[in-house]
């Protein structure tokens, strides 16, 4: 158990926001119960969190912020503690994707991470592993703070027919994810394409793979293996990917006709049907 008065703000980012908790909890004049009170927090939370045995949330340090009048402090230090939690192979994707300015996105078997709802992240993350779900959870979902930026990326996903048939989690989480997907129909800077079954041998037979565009650096690719990312900014690679995922887009669905195969399939195979703006209708 970590012992508060020989916390190490350097050790983690996780342990630099408890540290900066506590001192802004001090400042205030406030115990960790007192502060609990007022965040609707227990005080024993407020404790572990400050001992770096809890990992925060968003809305934690959205209520702490308001009540010790921080100027947003902890909001924006969460964003490094939970993306502190990937997996340190993964960590440097998660920084591409703050950074860029489009990404495109093609997936053979699930939705990628930053269109997933929680309890399907939570589903796929705990396939062969629950252990921290919950945190793992978090922490993937914190990624997709990027398009609550001021000029969030433009994103296009590609996702195969297949990803919509995978029932991962049952049929009440995949009714929830695939009406997530719907609610970007009028979110132009948010794309989502179905290449369907009748495509037949394409261009990303391959394996699926990202593309990261920036305003000033140069394109990367990146692919994925068991337990490692591979990244690269290899001008031909990038060339190669980048023709690959013009065919994709050619040989996918409209935005229109994806998203009416994906109303289908929710009716069809998991029992309930989204009105014209993707809100469930029972």
């Amino acid at each position: 158990m970590t012992n508060i008065n020989v916390l190490d703000p350097g050790a983690s980012p996780l342990d630099y926001y408890g540290f900066e908790l506590r001192r802004l909890r001090e400042a205030a004049g406030l115990t960790q119960r007192q502060l609990g009170d007022i965040v609707n927090y227990t005080g024993s939370l407020v404790g572990q969190i400050e001992t770096a045995r809890k990992l925060p949330t968003p809305s934690f340090s959205e209520h702490v912020d308001a009540a010790l009048g921080t100027g947003g402090v902890l909001s924006r230090l969460i964003i490094l503690v939970l993306r502190s939690q990937l997996p340190s192979w993964f960590q440097q994707v998660a920084e591409l994707e703050a950074r860029a300015v489009k990404i495109c996105t093609f997936h053979t078997h699930l939705v990628h991470g930053l269109l997933q709802t929680k309890a399907y992240a939570c589903a796929v993350l705990g396939a062969l592993d629950d252990s921290d779900l919950d945190g793992r959870t978090a922490a993937r979902l914190a990624r997709q703070r990027i398009f609550e930026k001021s000029e969030p990326p433009v994103f296009w996903a590609i996702i195969s027919e297949a990803v919509l048939h995978q029932e991962i989690g049952g049929p009440n989480v995949m009714r929830e994810q695939l009406a997530h997907l719907l609610r970007f129909e009028t979110n132009p800077r948010i794309n989502v394409q179905v290449l369907p079954y009748s495509a037949g041998a394409h261009a990303g037979m391959q394996g699926s793979f990202d593309l990261f565009h920036f305003a000033n650096d140069p394109d990367i690719v990146y692919t994925e293996g068991y337990g490692s990312g591979h990244p690269s900014a290899n001008p031909d690679t990038v060339n190669d990917c980048s023709l690959r995922y013009d065919h994709l887009q050619a040989a996918a669905l409209s935005l229109k006709d994806s998203a009416e195969l994906i109303r289908r399939v929710m009716e069809e195979r998991y029992g309930e049907r989204p009105d014209s703006v993707g809100d469930p209708v029972a």
